[in-house]
């Protein structure tokens, strides 16, 4: 009896973990950017795309997360704002807008190596 009240205590005080946890993780893969085209074309989240927004595309996390990535090649870091599914290569872990992918310095290349780190969902 008394280890049954302990340990419904003990879980009592345990917070649970949130359903999102697998996110949390830093992801590393490849990062692309949107086209021209898709500018003023509404994003899965509703809002209209804006290439000079600092957002970005992914396919499981949810709309609104703020998320840090960083150019491996360079160091550079920008947090962005997911507002969109994608992308749609297998290749790839992220689409950013032109805006971050200057801020990361890769806009010539059009993809590099990146890190994504959730900072809040």
């Amino acid at each position: 009896m008394r280890l049954t009240i302990a340990l419904t205590l003990l879980l009592a005080t345990v917070p649970a973990r949130p359903a999102l946890a697998r996110h949390h993780r830093a992801q590393v893969g490849m990062a692309s950017y949107y086209a021209a085209d898709f500018q003023g074309h509404r994003t899965a989240s509703g809002k209209k795309f804006d290439e000079w927004k600092l957002t970005a595309a992914h396919r499981t996390l949810p709309m609104g997360a703020r998320v840090r990535v960083t150019n491996l090649a360079n160091g550079r870091h920008v947090v962005v704002t997911i507002t969109d599914r994608g992308p749609y290569r297998r290749d790839r872990i992220i689409d950013l807008s032109r805006h971050a992918v200057r801020v990361l310095g890769f806009e010539r290349n059009g993809t590099t190596r990146v890190k994504v780190e959730v900072l809040s969902t």
